[in-house]
């Protein structure tokens, strides 16, 4: 097998020290891990590997397909979407749902009932059952592992993070719940009092950093390309499509293996940037499906078949294309060969 000529190298060891950070900053609240949409793109498996050997003992998926590819790992894994009537018949030994309707209640407590979590809505308005439906007893009953919600503005100082946080908070010992949970990634960086008994970081365990409390957060993903072809182009030449790039004099360029089929979109063109070693290389014209051009008279022994990093770094990346952090590590497409820098624990 030759592999292809993209990848993204994967630091383990970044990845591991992040969520560290994270379980520090929540004091004596546990530290879970967010790891749908595979493993934000990254690999779930390999993730939740390498922060279960570190400690992690709460992991958070979105639907149960999700559960269903983690379950040999034999991991804590609830599902944030709930339980439909289709759920019922398929869902792995170690994994629960996360309630988040009436109906979902009712269709749990049918079928007999067992460990689960809630999710309760403070404020948000996207998933979760109402406080008041709590205060009077909907829950009443139920095997609840963890009651949670979920910040809407955790990035930002504003009076609604209080708000949630002082919701939830009244909901201690209302029900049957082993535990409370509320902050997110950036929700941790919000002070002890949102860390409750189990916090529940996603972004910023991936490099992503949406306070200035996360400085400390090492970046996890490069993507890195081949080339294909080195040329020169000469002055007053153009340089992909409609043209948007002309050589203001005769130029080194570098055809690389990278387009926005593989989630480098169009909103680089013109902007991204590269680097071979130290060397920024600037990326020039437009963005295709499967091809970017690259200056490189400043890497002279740069050829057909050599490799270079993509400029690539979360916060920065985001602030350049106008795309969130999220946007930008999720999509990131399957022709990436996922290349971690150490073996994950057995």
């Amino acid at each position: 097998m030759t592999g292809s000529p993209l990848r993204l190298r994967l630091d383990g060891d970044a990845l591991v020290a992040n969520w560290r950070l994270l379980r520090d900053m929540g004091g004596d609240a546990a530290c879970g891990a967010a790891v749908k949409a595979d493993g934000y793109g990254l690999g779930a498996r390999e993730v939740v590997q390498r922060l279960a050997g570190a400690g992690c003992r709460d992991f958070f998926v979105a639907v149960w397909s999700e559960a269903r590819a983690l379950a040999d790992l034999g991991v804590p894994v609830s599902v944030l979407h709930g339980v439909r009537d289709a759920d019922m018949a398929d869902r792995p030994a170690h994994a629960r749902p996360v309630l988040n309707t009436v109906a979902q209640v009712q269709r749990w407590r049918a079928a007999g009932g067992g460990a689960c979590d809630v999710m309760v809505d403070t404020g948000m308005n996207r998933l979760g059952v109402a406080v008041d439906d709590v205060a009077a007893g909907l829950l009443d009953g139920l095997e609840i592992e963890t009651l949670m919600s979920h910040l809407a503005c955790a990035d930002e100082d504003v009076p609604r993070n209080a708000r949630q946080c002082a919701a939830l908070a009244g909901l201690r010992g209302r029900t049957s719940a082993r535990r409370l949970s509320l902050a997110n990634s950036a929700g941790i960086a919000l002070g002890r009092d949102y860390a409750f008994d189990l916090t529940r970081p996603g972004i910023a365990l991936y490099g992503g950093r949406q306070r200035p409390e996360h400085a400390p957060i090492r970046q996890v993903a490069t993507p890195e390309a081949q080339v294909i072809q080195r040329r020169r182009v000469r002055a007053g030449e153009i340089v992909g499509y409609n043209a948007t790039f002309t050589a203001p004099r005769d130029t080194e360029v570098a055809i690389l293996n990278l387009g926005y089929a593989d989630g480098y979109l169009r909103c680089f063109s013109g902007k991204g940037s590269v680097r071979v070693g130290e060397t920024a290389l600037p990326v020039i014209g437009r963005v295709s499906m499967d091809m970017i051009a690259i200056a490189v008279d400043a890497a002279p022994g740069l050829g057909e078949g050599d490799w270079v990093a993509i400029d690539y770094a979360l916060p920065e990346t985001a602030a350049l294309s106008g795309l969130s952090q999220y946007e930008l590590i999720t999509g990131l497409g399957p022709r990436f060969d996922r290349v971690w820098n150490r073996p994950s624990t057995p």
